[in-house]
């Protein structure tokens, strides 16, 4: 089964950290990518920028609003992703649980759904 891997933390505290800690932090964070492959369960992963890059579309009665920033003002923010191939949920928390973002802030577990035609 595929599982999504999303990232979150706290952009303020990701960007004040000292430039060793950071890139410790992204030192470990490949290491543990190139793991995931040897072991078969990646199958891609990405950092995503910060929140002031993004924006937000909504389409209501057939009219588009377009909003600078995320969806939702939240404490942590999605700041990317790991798509992987994992047994079952267990497995896959067992490898989020890894994931070196996630002494930072948090990582959400979810499975992809297969659409089958009906």
């Amino acid at each position: 089964m595929k599982y999504l891997c999303l990232v979150y933390h706290e952009e303020k505290i990701i960007d004040a950290l000292p430039a060793s800690e950071y890139n410790a932090l992204v030192g470990e964070t490949i290491a543990y990518r190139d793991e995931l492959r040897q072991s078969g369960h990646y199958i891609t992963s990405d950092a995503l920028e910060f929140i002031q890059a993004a924006t937000t579309i909504r389409v209501r009665d057939g009219k588009v609003s377009i909003t600078d920033g995320p969806f939702a003002e939240t404490k942590e923010q999605l700041g990317g992703f790991y798509l992987i191939e994992a047994r079952d949920l267990n497995d896959a928390i067992r490898v989020a649980s890894k994931m070196p973002p996630a002494r930072r802030g948090s990582i959400e577990v979810r499975p992809i759904r297969e659409h089958a035609p009906r």
